[in-house]
């Protein structure tokens, strides 16, 4: 049976009634990954799509660390003991990787990119064998959220030495508010925007339902959830779509930066509803490294609507926090 969730509380960013548009539908690649756009509107879908990659351009141009000419590159590269001016959204999302940092006491760590790179999970590509102890060390050091210092007034970061800013837990979620963002800016109030599995929605179809989206499983598949997303992001951090092998163990994508080793395999994946995206998204890596109990204690004291799905012995288990499951229908 088919398990729907709905949003608690819906944004009066626009009225909630039919539209006579039609609705238009794009994809493409970005990030290492796919995207998608439907939206309800006249609008030609070259003016969408121009939208639409524009932003996903600014991202790329600031954040991604596999263009060697972008902003989180040249910083990554800097001169020990030299503060680098950011551009804002660049500066807006280190800052609240800084602050997810401390709230979960380094679980979630921006600079983990030496790590990433060492684990084959970088610009530097894939590896399909584990690397050794030392080096994992020697990446650990090269990390540490505390080392980064930010200047707010004047939007400048300091590069400590040799530390390796890593945005991408955070970077596609950012993606889609931002996309999202830049539609409403041009009167487009109902859309539907994906990147990488990461979703935000806003107002209705057509014919007045709302963007069904059903949630990612433990397998990477769609599972028997399905939430109306209007005002509201969800997010999903799983081992599925990245990982590499050593023996008959699956080791995940995200990294734990207090061991510098993959998390356990014990938590198939973890989903989070927010309104931002680039919150829930970053929340998703968040909970996932401090696993299940801890996870579940952190998101529950902070009413975050959360899923967790483990693996057993007698196969996969659910949990959900409160806030999560008041949203179920």
């Amino acid at each position: 049976m088919r398990r729907v969730l709905v949003p608690l509380h819906v944004p009066d960013i626009a009225p909630l009634v039919p539209r006579a548009a039609p609705i238009v539908s794009l994809e493409g690649e970005t990030m290492g990954t796919s995207w998608s756009v439907k939206a309800v509107t006249a609008m030609a879908d070259q003016h969408i799509l121009h939208i639409v990659e524009n932003a996903l351009a600014l991202v790329i141009a600031q954040m991604s660390q596999w263009e060697p000419n972008s902003d989180i590159s040249r910083f990554n590269r800097a001169a020990p003991g030299t503060w680098h001016e950011l551009p804002g959204e660049f500066f807006s999302v280190l800052r609240y990787a800084l602050d997810l940092s401390r709230e979960t006491e380094g679980a979630y760590d921006p600079t983990i990119g030496a790590l990433s790179e060492l684990w084959g999970f970088g610009s530097a590509g894939r590896r399909d064998d584990v690397p050794d102890r030392a080096a994992i060390d020697a990446a650990r050091l090269q990390s540490g959220w505390r080392s980064i210092r930010l200047d707010h007034e004047r939007q400048l970061a300091l590069q400590p030495s040799g530390v390796r800013l890593d945005l991408s837990s955070i970077a596609k979620g950012f993606a889609v508010d931002l996309v999202s963002e830049a539609l409403s800016k041009r009167a487009i109030t109902d859309y539907l925007v994906e990147i990488g599995g990461e979703l935000r929605g806003s107002g209705l179809k057509p014919d007045g339902s709302p963007w069904w989206v059903a949630l990612e499983g433990a397998d990477g598949a769609a599972d028997d959830t399905i939430v109306a997303l209007h005002g509201l992001s969800v997010a999903t951090s799983g081992d599925v779509r990245r990982h590499i092998k050593d023996g008959n163990r699956r080791l995940s994508h995200t990294l734990d930066p207090g061991t510098g080793w993959p998390v356990s395999d014990r938590l198939a994946s973890v989903t989070v509803f927010d309104r931002s995206c680039m919150k829930a998204d970053a929340l998703a890596t968040a909970l996932t490294v401090l696993e299940l109990d801890e996870g579940y204690d952190f998101a529950a004291a902070r009413d975050i609507a959360a899923r967790f799905i483990t693996r057993d012995a007698t196969g996969l288990q659910e949990r959900m926090t409160p806030a999560f499951a008041a949203m179920l229908d």
